[in-house]
């Protein structure tokens, strides 16, 4: 297998079609209803018609939640509110249909698929579906040791590539991405803060389960350590993500330069996805142009990472959750902008004078 070199996407990913995006701009100012009156629903659907290539955009009929589940080695240093290794059990929740994703997927017609990158748990635990698809059990503890070798890091990203070749193959026309993990938003604030130059305390959160001070310090000092171990390797973004990433870091980074270049838009949730947009946009820089922010969460990691790739979140509800529920509950108003732009009836042409 050839050594994987994430810059190559530069050349495979394009913009969305912007003579598209012109075209649904003036069909838009035909529309009866004036302009402006919409507010935002006006640039979803020209964000999407780009997307599709297409005027009138078509509905959206095969939305897909796709969540890549991991456990992440620093949760053992104390940084988070969950038991380090139980993110099999926030699968299982979404499984039984009793998450908020699972709930809310339901009500907006959007089916849910798993993706184990890394999960800490016996594979017998949960389906053979959601679990083949494992680089390695857990990942290193960052702040101390590399997250993943080299070669898992390469693993991963593929892994996130076919996941998204399958999704556009099987006719997903928009997605729904979130993370299932324990330990990942310390992950995410340190790629944040290494591709974004800032010290650990602007980029410390509180977590999807909110912590307390003293554990808010342990994570700031996590990733104050971990942080000077990514910026030696900052030019290189598979060693980037091997050195303080994780297995479903690097495979959601695949999966969404793969979206890209297959033309698939995407919906991204909170930090997690955030951060490995950033990885993604150092290796292809149009690659922004295809996901959408759905939601402000309140973590500053996110707020800085959706500010670097000019982002601007549909929601801000402070959703914080995780599991791509922020992410799911922006779908009925990408739903209701295709629908109006599409079915709303243009303007009567002005009888002729005598």
């Amino acid at each position: 297998m050839t050594t994987l070199n994430l810059d190559d996407f530069s050349d495979l990913i394009e913009r969305p079609d912007g003579g598209v995006r012109r075209d649904a701009e003036e069909r838009r100012a035909r529309l009866a209803v004036p302009a402006g009156a919409l507010g935002r629903l006006d640039e979803l659907a020209e964000w999407l018609a780009a997307a599709q290539g297409r005027v009138p955009v078509k509905p959206i009929e095969r939305p897909r939640v796709v969540l890549f589940a991991a456990d992440h080695g620093i949760a053992t240093a104390g940084v988070s509110a969950r038991a380090a290794g139980s993110a099999h059990e926030l699968v299982r929740s979404v499984l039984d249909g009793t998450g908020p994703v699972s709930i809310l997927a339901g009500r907006f017609g959007a089916s849910v698929r798993i993706v184990d990158a890394g999960l800490d748990c016996e594979p017998g635990l949960l389906p053979e579906d959601v679990v083949r698809h494992r680089v390695r059990r857990g990942s290193g503890r960052i702040d101390t040791g590399d997250a993943l070798t080299r070669e898992e890091a390469e693993e991963a990203i593929r892994l996130g590539m076919r996941i998204a070749d399958e999704e556009a193959d099987s006719g997903t026309d928009l997605v729904v991405l979130g993370d299932l993990s324990v330990g990942g938003t310390t992950v995410a604030a340190v790629l944040v803060a290494a591709l974004c130059g800032t010290d650990a305390s602007v980029v410390t959160g509180r977590g999807g389960q909110p912590i307390d001070d003293l554990t808010w310090m342990r994570k700031c000092a996590a990733i104050r350590d971990a942080l000077r171990r990514a910026r030696p390797v900052l030019g290189d973004q598979v060693a980037l993500l091997a050195a303080v990433g994780g297995a479903d870091v690097a495979a959601i980074t695949g999966f969404l330069l793969q979206c890209a270049v297959r033309r698939t838009p995407v919906i991204l949730d909170g930090v997690v996805s955030a951060a490995c947009g950033l990885v993604a946009q150092r290796a292809a820089f149009r690659s922004p142009d295809w996901w959408l922010a759905g939601q402000a969460s309140g973590e500053p990691g996110q707020t800085k990472a959706l500010d670097r790739m000019a982002l601007n979140p549909v929601l801000s509800h402070g959703v914080t959750v995780g599991e791509g529920t922020g992410a799911l509950l922006a779908l009925p108003l990408v739903q209701a902008a295709a629908a109006l732009a599409a079915e709303l009836p243009e303007q009567a042409e002005p009888e002729p004078e005598d």
